[in-house]
């Protein structure tokens, strides 16, 4: 069903364990997450006093949800939202067929910059042309990101967001996010801001949950006094 975010969530079904990973499919296994991380961080546990239970937010898999993602990418919530709108009235039903039979002018009228309709052009291309994203999703996480990222316009931060989002895995981790560095920095008393490196190291901690302390994070940046998430001195 759709959810606040226009995602997807899933509340009858189980968890579901593969040589994949972890999927998440229902908010019982996000608050086992929780739990398990407020057992092993600290700082895991001072996030979730404060933001609470975060929300479990999906995508659709496959074209559609890498497409969402795609448009989102260095936008506001509002106007990612605003713009996947107008192309879901352009592009009906959204398939790479039904994208690759609009012109450049059509996608630009939906709010698609030119780097943004060159992206998914390209990957519209390559499932057309034999990319299986279905299979895709149950591949191993490293199979995924490989097979993602060799698509044009898909850097390591949009295939960890697919990961986490329209595949649902418990242990991916978008280490280059900016909010996630920057309520990291917050959450872990840090002086400045950590690479997307240094993020991947720090999150080891946190596995095999840590799309789950990244829900947290998210969290925690919409609710915490704004003086300690973005102080001067820490972009």
């Amino acid at each position: 069903m759709p959810n606040a975010d226009g995602g997807l969530t899933y509340p009858s079904m189980q968890t579901v364990r593969s040589t994949s990973g972890t999927i998440i499919l229902d908010a019982d296994q996000m608050r086992a997450g929780v739990r398990a991380l407020r057992r092993k961080c600290k700082h895991m546990r001072k996030v979730h006093d404060l933001a609470g239970d975060p929300a479990l937010r999906r995508h659709r898999s496959g074209f559609e949800g890498l497409a969402r993602i795609v448009v989102g990418q260095q936008l506001s919530l509002a106007s990612a939202d605003a713009i996947w709108k107008r192309l879901q009235q352009a592009v009906q039903p959204m398939t790479p067929q039904a994208f690759l039979a609009l012109d450049d002018d059509e996608l630009r009228a939906a709010g698609l910059s030119r780097g943004k309709v060159k992206t998914l052009r390209g990957i519209s291309e390559a499932v057309v042309g034999g990319l299986d994203l279905k299979k895709l999703s149950k591949a191993s996480t490293d199979e995924v990101h490989a097979a993602l990222t060799a698509l044009p316009g898909i850097g390591p931060w949009s295939a960890d967001i697919y990961l986490l989002f329209c595949l649902g895995r418990a242990d991916a981790f978008a280490a280059g996010d900016l909010a996630l560095q920057i309520t990291a920095r917050a959450a872990l008393g840090l002086e400045n801001r950590p690479s997307s490196d240094e993020l991947l190291a720090i999150a080891e901690r946190w596995r095999p949950w840590r799309g789950v302390a990244a829900h947290l994070l998210w969290a925690y940046y919409k609710v915490a006094d704004r003086s300690l998430i973005v102080p001067k001195n820490a972009l």
